[in-house]
Formats: structure tokens, C-alpha cells, sequence
């Protein structure tokens, strides 16, 4: 179990494009890029457009109401413990709850929420169009979260995550580091410190799995059961899943550091276990020395 059977959901905060997908989609560029090194430039955070061609450009309306299924299906803790979309809205709910707290506490900055938008095969983004290709992503013009729910099952089965439920908690969190990056500033400014496997993209990122631990440490509050060391030791493997030289590897069968766009297997644990032991977003500077 890991909600409170008898917490409360709000669904408001997740908007639920499932089965209303644009037709058209992704126009992969790049000199032949396939579906699986875009994966892995995008995944978990990476902004579709920060390559050239990679996106169709369009406007984030068009695809019609959001469904309000949610709304009816997903009212208690009880229904995220039994399904993955309540899951993704609790989750939501809990790494929100925990920014308002703490901006409110720390930052001369206002907590603006952020909705996730969770979809099927394609829909429009404020960074272009949004695929189950691309992976989780944050996208600053929109701040949106942007989810296709068969992402997980990807974890599982291409990159060898164990899976489990605070694997999905990590995504989604790691997604909302970015939206707190963004709102104090980080962002804008990352892009300018470089590339490569010290670049301001891989600071950027493992700065993001650094205050998604952090949510971690304070997840039980509220809406969350306490978390177990196996529940931790899920959300580290998929942290590990995701790592840039484990998909090098993968899919092409070498790594290279100049290549990195979001840290090795071993900084990205490094760096949720950071915030998850400290539970300090002081300790998550990812852009003054060494990672």
C-alpha cells in the first residue's frame, strides 16, 4: 500500500486527454534519429525543443475537452492503491501539496501548481507535439507535465526497470523538479553552462532527480503512507533505468560522456539519494562543483 485508503484526491490538478490524440504526429529529424535515441534525449525531462526539427510545432488546444473520468474514478487513496491513473493524479496531488509547504516556507517565490496532462498516442504541447515516443517531459512555455501512461510499461520492458509504484512516483516528481526549476529561474539560465556530461543539461537534470528525493523524504505527510526501504530501492532502479550510458549502451552498444544529456545510472541515484537523505533542497546544487 502506498496512499492513505481513505485520503482524498483532487482531481483538478490532472487533466486526462486519453483517446483524443491528434492524428498526424511526430516528424522525427535529426539524420535518421530513431524513436529510441529520441526517447532517450527527452526522457524524463529533456524539452522537445531543444531539437532542431525534432517536433511538429502547434498549439497546445485542439484536442477537444478534457475527459472528466478522473473526476468519477479517482476519489480516494484507496482507488490509487488499485489503479495507475489514480496513482499518477496521488502522486500529483502529494508532490504539490509538499512544493506550496515549501515554498511557502523558504522561497521569496509564490508555488504556481501545474497540471500533468496524461494522453494516448500523441496530443499538443506548448513545446510541440507530445508522442508516447518522446517520454515524460515538462514543457516551460505551457508548464505542463506531460505523461503517456505506457511510458512505464517502456521502463519496464526497454530499459529493465523493475517497475513498482514509486517508480511512477520518481517520474513524476523528477518532472515537477523541473516545473520548481523553472519557476525559481533555473532553467533559463542552465543552457548556457556547456554540454556534455558537465553541461548545464546534466546539472539540470540530476538537479531534478536531487529534489524529487526530497519529495521523497517528506512523501508520507498527507496523502502518502511511509514509504519502505523496497518501495526507495524502486524508485533508485528506475533512476538507474534511465541513466545516460545505460541507454548508450543499449542502443548502441557504447558509451560516450560527450553525448549525456541527463547524467550517468549512478549519478541519478546519487543525486535522489541526496534529496531523499538530506530532505533539504539546499543540498541540491547540481551546478556548483563536481556530480
Amino acid at each position: 500500500m502506498t496512499f492513505d485508503p481513505d485520503a482524498r484526491l483532487d482531481p483538478s490538478q490532472v487533466t486526462d486527454r486519453r483517446g483524443m490524440g491528434r492524428t498526424g504526429g511526430l516528424a522525427v529529424g535529426g539524420g535518421g534519429l530513431g524513436l529510441v535515441l529520441l526517447l532517450a534525449y527527452v526522457l524524463l525531462g529533456g524539452n522537445p525543443n531543444d531539437i532542431s526539427g525534432l517536433m511538429e510545432p502547434g498549439a497546445v488546444s485542439g484536442v477537444g475537452p478534457a475527459s472528466s473520468a478522473l473526476a468519477t474514478d479517482c476519489q480516494s487513496g484507496q482507488d490509487a492503491n488499485q489503479r495507475d491513473d489514480c496513482r499518477i493524479l496521488a502522486y500529483v496531488n502529494s508532490i504539490q501539496t509538499f512544493w506550496q509547504q515549501e515554498f511557502a516556507q523558504s522561497s521569496s517565490n509564490a508555488y504556481r501548481p501545474a497540471n500533468t496532462v496524461i494522453f494516448t498516442g500523441a496530443t499538443q504541447s506548448g513545446c510541440g507535439t507530445a508522442s508516447a515516443a518522446t517520454g515524460p517531459f515538462y514543457c516551460p512555455p505551457d508548464k505542463l507535465v506531460y505523461l503517456d501512461l505506457g511510458f512505464f510499461d517502456e521502463l519496464r520492458s526497454r530499459f529493465g526497470a523493475t517497475g513498482g509504484s514509486l517508480a511512477q512516483g520518481y517520474v513524476v516528481a523528477h518532472e515537477y523538479g523541473h516545473h520548481v526549476q523553472d519557476l525559481l529561474g533555473i532553467l533559463g539560465s542552465a543552457a548556457a553552462q556547456g554540454e556534455g556530461a558537465s553541461g548545464g543539461s546534466v546539472r539540470t537534470e540530476l538537479q531534478a532527480d536531487c529534489l524529487a528525493g526530497v519529495w521523497a523524504s517528506h512523501a508520507e505527510a498527507g496523502i502518502m503512507a511511509p514509504l519502505t526501504d523496497a518501495q526507495i530501492a524502486d524508485g533508485l532502479d528506475a533512476a538507474a533505468a534511465v541513466g545516460d550510458d545505460r541507454i548508450q549502451k543499449a542502443t548502441t552498444g557504447q558509451v560516450d560522456p560527450e553525448g549525456w544529456t541527463h547524467g550517468s545510472s549512478a549519478q541519478r541515484q546519487k543525486w535522489f539519494t541526496i534529496g531523499y537523505d538530506g530532505g533539504d533542497v539546499g543540498q541540491c546544487d547540481t551546478f556548483g562543483g563536481g556530480l
